[in-house]
């Protein structure tokens, strides 16, 4: 079992390239990456986003990558001649117009705009893109380390709250029987009250009946049962769960509400207002499994 909360981050150093990557996941429905590449590395995207769907299945995933390029081939410097000429002439022409001196250096020529400029050389991107997968996959396996130790301490939260709500669907189960029982003595007490004094068996039989199939939940308490072992079964999987647990905690949170309704007894419905507690505190937790 993953937690969908994780972080990773990792730096490669590479033939005078560096590489940073970090991942930060937490939860969502589905998976969702938000990558941020430097603009001239926005050809590798798509391998990003192939990676990361790899390596994981649900949540909102943020990719930070910050990248040097320090190679003596990395940058280009171009002079425009013609315009360092045109600069020349004028500041001439300026001498001659003011009679001060033309002193301009060399250094200060190269100050003047766009005489000397500086661009960045085409990257390598077989180079690169091979350099941020195997640094993307370093911060993947960090998150990755993370993400099971936090689905570790899930599982065992989990665990408590299933545990909690089995003795709870063991309680109800053992007082159902008595709840009909309970009805048959307090319904003859009540036609006492009323001063009858023969008592029509057959219709009391049926009336006891009707009740206790109006109030039987053997079924709901069944499928409850089966939902925890279920439950279990998927926590201690190896494939993905978070879904598949969501949707059986829904099913336990109706097969409960279904017991409270039918039951018709003070002590059961507050066991089922226990459970339904214990229901909620799995469903936000099982928000973050992935």
């Amino acid at each position: 079992m993953r937690s969908m909360t994780g972080y990773g981050r990792t730096l490669c150093v590479q033939d005078g390239r560096e590489m940073t990557v970090e991942v930060k996941s937490v939860n969502h429905r589905f998976l969702d990456v938000s990558p941020r590449l430097p603009r001239h590395l926005g050809f590798a995207e798509d391998m990003l986003r192939k990676l990361i769907g790899e390596n994981m299945q649900r949540g909102h995933v943020d990719v930070f990558v910050t990248y040097r390029n320090s190679r003596s081939d990395a940058r280009k410097v171009t002079l425009d001649a013609a315009l360092a000429s045109a600069y020349r002439d004028a500041m001439a022409e300026l001498s001659a117009a003011t009679g001060a001196e033309n002193n301009v250096s060399l250094y200060e020529y190269a100050q003047l705009p766009d005489v000397l400029t500086v661009t960045e050389q085409e990257e390598d991107r077989e180079a690169v893109g091979a350099l941020l997968r195997e640094t993307l996959l370093g911060a993947l396996r960090e998150a990755d380390a993370m993400r099971l130790r936090e689905g570790e301490a899930l599982k065992a939260d989990l665990s408590f709250h299933l545990e909690c709500l089995e003795k709870l669907r063991q309680q109800i189960a053992s007082r159902a029987p008595g709840v009909t029982e309970d009805y048959r003595v307090r319904l003859l007490q009540r036609i006492e009250e009323c001063g009858v004094t023969e008592i029509d068996q057959q219709r009391l039989i049926q009336e006891v009946a009707i009740f206790a199939d109006r109030a039987a939940i053997d079924e709901e308490i069944s499928r409850l049962d089966s939902h925890i072992r279920q439950a279990y079964k998927l926590m201690n999987g190896e494939e993905m769960c978070g879904s598949k647990l969501n949707f059986l905690v829904q099913e336990m949170n109706r097969e409960v509400n279904t017991i409270g309704s039918k039951a018709m007894d003070a002590d059961i419905a507050k066991m089922v207002v226990d459970a339904k507690s214990e229901i909620e505190k799995l469903r936000e937790q099982i928000q973050n499994v992935e």
